[in-house]
C-alpha cells in the first residue's frame, strides 16, 4: 500500500509539493514546516522557488506579517547577498511594496537605495512605491530627491509617475509644488485633475478647486471629481447652494454624492432639505442614517432622531454613537447609557473608543461615582488603551463625579501622557479647589519639557482664581505670554480678572479689562461685577451693571447682582425698579442646583 501511494506522489526533493505548500501556509506552524522542507531538500538555494516564495508572501504584510518577514529574509539572503544578484526589478519591487504598504514604510526607501547601489535597473513601479512610502511618512525632502532622480532619468514624462508626485506633494501639504508638477505635465488624465481638486478642497481652497473644475475637460470628469466638489462646497455655509447646483447637474450619483449633500444640509441646520433628499434617495447606508440622526440631535429634536434610529434596518457602532451623542448633547444622560447597554448586550456590537468617550461624558454629567467605577472596570477588562482621548475622558469623569483621588490614580497609571491628560488633571484639580496642586502640575510640565497649550493655562489660572493664589496666577500669566509665546484669549483674561477682583484688587482688574487687546465679553464684565458687589465697590459695580443691561443682555445674573447691590445699600426703590425690569422683559432667575449620591441614587436640590 505504501509503495502504491509513493508511486503516485512526487519525490521528496521535488519542487512541486513545495510550491503547493505555499498556498496552504496560513500560520507560523505552517511556515516552520515549509522552512524545514526548504532546508532539508536543499530547495532554499533554488532561485526560481525563492522568487515564488517572495512573490507569494511579500504581499501578505497586513494580514500575516510573519509571512512577509520570511519572504524578506529569503530575498535578502538568497537574492541580495548571494553572488548571483537578481537584476530583474520585478522581485525587488515586490519586496519594496511589502514595506511601502506595510507597517514600516521607511525600509522601502532603504531598499530603493540598495537597489540603485546594486546596479538593478529602477523602473516606474520602483519609483511609485518609494513615493508611496514618502507620502505615508510625510517625507517631502526624500520625495524631492526621488523627483530629482526622475528628472535625470527617461521616466520623467511618465503620466503615472507625475500623478504619484502630485499625490506626494499634496499629502505632505505642499500644494504649490503639486500645482507646478500639474502645470508642466504634457498630458493630464482624470487622476491628475482629481488629485489637485481633492488637495485644494482638503486645504479649504474650494475656489481654487472650482477654477480647476471649470478648466477640466468635461469628458475627464467622473464621480470622484463631482463628489470632491460637492463635499468641498457643502462644508461651507456660503457654498451649500453651489453644492446643490452641482448635485443637480451630476450625470450620475452614488451614495457618497447623496451623503455629502445631506451632510452639508445637516451641518448648516437645513434639516428639512436634508430630510427631502433622505426621503427620495434610491439607496441608504448606515452613514446616511447616522448623518440624519446626528443632525436631529444637534437641533435638539432627540425624539425624531430616536424614531429614525429605531427605523434603521441595520445599525453599526457609528449609528449607536450618533444616537448616544444626541442624547448627551441634550442632557438625556440616562437615555444615552440605555442605548449603550442595548448596543453592548443586545446588538452584540463591540463599542469603540468614541462610544466609551460618549458614555464617560454622560456619567460625568450625572455625577454617578458608582457607575463611573463600573465603567472604568469595563474599560480595563477589555484592555482599551488610555494613552489617547479615552484616558482624558476617564480623568475628567472621575473629577466631575467628585473623586479626585480616582482621577489621580488613572493619571498616574498612564505611561505615555499627552498634554491633554495633563490638562484634564489640572482641570479636575481646579474644580476641586486644589489650586496649589494644579500650579505644581504646571511646574512638573515645565521640568519635563512638555509643551503646554492655551488649555493648560486656562486650567491653571482657573485653579488659582478658585484658591486665591494671586502671585501664582500672575506668574502663570506671564509664563504663558513671555516664555511660551501664547497670546492670551478671552478665557485667560477672564481668569485673570477673577483672580485680581476676588483678591480685592478692583482697580488692577479694571485696568486689565481696559487694556485688553480684544473686546471683553459679558462674562468678564459679570465676573468683575460680582467682585464689585462682594467688595462693596458700589459706584464701579453700578456702572458695570448698567453697561451690561444697556447692551441688551438677557442674562439674569446682571440684574440680580445690581438688585442685591441696591439692597445692601438700602436703596429699595431701585431694587423694585430692577425687579420690575426683569418682569417686563420676562427674565427669570436661574435656580441654583446641586446633586448628592446616596446609596446608589442621585438626589437633586434646587435653590430659587
Amino acid at each position: 500500500m505504501l509503495v502504491f501511494a509513493h508511486s503516485h506522489h512526487h519525490p521528496w526533493s521535488s519542487i512541486s509539493p513545495t510550491i503547493h505548500l505555499l498556498g496552504t501556509c496560513k500560520t507560523s506552524h505552517d511556515l516552520n514546516k515549509l522552512h524545514a522542507r526548504l532546508i532539508t531538500t536543499g530547495l532554499i538555494k533554488n532561485p526560481d522557488l525563492t522568487t515564488r516564495i517572495v512573490l507569494a508572501f511579500a504581499s501578505a504584510s497586513s494580514r500575516r506579517p510573519f509571512l512577509a518577514e520570511f519572504a524578506r529574509c529569503v530575498f535578502h539572503e538568497h537574492h541580495v547577498s548571494s553572488s548571483g544578484e537578481v537584476k530583474d526589478p520585478f522581485l525587488w519591487n515586490a519586496v519594496i511594496k511589502s514595506h511601502s504598504h506595510g507597517v514600516d514604510p521607511i525600509k522601502a526607501l532603504f531598499l530603493l537605495c540598495l537597489m540603485l547601489e546594486s546596479g538593478v535597473p529602477v523602473d516606474k513601479f520602483s519609483i511609485s512605491l518609494a513615493l508611496k512610502a514618502c507620502s505615508r511618512l510625510g517625507y517631502v525632502k526624500e520625495g524631492m530627491q526621488i523627483h530629482g532622480l526622475l528628472i535625470k532619468s527617461r521616466t520623467w514624462s511618465d503620466l503615472f509617475l507625475q500623478n504619484c508626485l502630485i499625490g506626494l506633494y499634496i499629502k505632505c501639504g505642499f500644494l504649490g509644488f503639486a500645482r507646478q508638477v500639474f502645470d508642466r505635465m504634457p498630458e493630464r488624465d482624470s487622476v491628475s485633475y482629481n488629485s489637485m481638486i481633492d488637495g485644494y478642497v482638503k486645504c479649504g481652497l474650494v475656489e481654487s478647486a472650482g477654477e480647476l473644475f471649470d478648466l477640466m475637460p468635461r469628458e475627464k470628469r467622473n464621480l470622484i471629481t463631482w463628489n470632491s466638489m460637492i463635499g468641498g462646497y457643502a462644508q461651507r455655509a456660503d457654498g451649500v447652494d453651489v453644492a446643490e447646483k452641482l448635485f443637480d447637474e451630476m450625470p450620475e450619483k452614488d451614495l457618497i454624492s447623496w451623503n455629502s449633500m445631506i451632510g452639508g444640509y445637516v451641518k448648516h441646520g437645513r434639516i428639512e432639505d436634508a430630510k427631502g433628499l433622505f426621503n427620495v434617495m434610491p439607496r441608504r447606508d448606515v452613514v446616511t442614517w447616522a448623518i440624519m440622526i446626528d443632525g436631529y440631535g444637534k437641533l435638539g429634536l432627540v425624539h425624531v432622531a430616536k424614531t429614525l434610529f429605531d427605523q434603521m434596518p441595520h445599525r453599526d457602532v457609528v449609528a449607536y454613537n450618533s444616537m448616544m451623542s444626541g442624547y448627551v448633547q441634550n442632557r438625556y444622560h440616562m437615555e444615552a447609557l440605555e442605548v449603550f447597554n442595548h448596543m453592548e448586550k443586545e446588538s452584540h456590537l463591540t463599542p469603540d473608543e468614541t462610544s466609551l468617550v460618549i458614555v464617560l461624558s454622560a456619567i460625568a454629567q450625572l455625577g454617578r461615582l458608582s457607575k463611573a467605577i463600573d465603567m472604568h472596570l469595563y474599560i480595563v477588562e477589555r484592555q482599551f488603551p488610555l494613552s489617547g482621548k479615552l484616558g482624558v475622558a476617564l480623568i475628567d469623569m472621575y473629577s466631575k463625579c467628585g473623586s479626585i483621588q480616582h482621577a489621580m490614580r488613572v493619571f498616574d497609571g498612564i505611561e505615555s501622557k499627552s498634554i491633554d491628560h495633563w490638562n484634564a488633571m489640572i482641570g479636575g484639580l481646579a474644580v476641586h479647589g486644589l489650586g496649589e496642586s494644579a500650579f505644581d502640575m504646571l511646574l512638573q510640565i515645565e521640568r519635563r519639557s512638555i509643551k503646554p497649550d492655551h488649555i493648560t493655562f486656562v486650567g491653571v489660572l482657573n485653579a488659582c482664581s478658585h484658591s486665591g493664589l494671586v502671585k501664582e496666577g500672575l506668574l502663570c500669566f506671564e509664563l504663558m505670554r513671555r516664555k511660551h509665546k501664547i497670546e492670551p484669549r478671552l478665557q485667560h483674561y477672564g481668569c485673570m480678572v477673577d483672580i485680581l477682583a476676588r483678591s480685592g484688587s478692583i482697580k488692577l482688574a479694571k485696568n486689565l479689562i481696559e487694556g485688553m487687546p480684544i473686546e471683553p465679553n459679558d462674562v468678564i464684565w459679570r465676573t468683575f461685577l460680582t467682585a464689585c458687589s462682594h467688595h462693596k465697590e458700589f459706584e464701579t459695580g453700578e456702572l458695570v451693571a448698567k453697561h451690561l443691561i444697556l447692551q441688551g443682555g438677557y442674562n439674569p445674573s446682571s440684574y440680580v447682582l445690581l438688585s442685591n447691590m441696591y439692597a445692601s445699600n438700602g436703596m429699595w426703590k431701585d431694587v423694585r425698579r430692577v425687579r420690575t425690569m426683569m418682569k417686563e422683559k420676562k427674565i427669570e432667575k436661574i435656580p441654583g442646583c446641586s446633586w448628592i449620591e446616596l446609596d446608589g441614587r442621585v438626589h437633586e436640590f434646587l435653590c430659587r
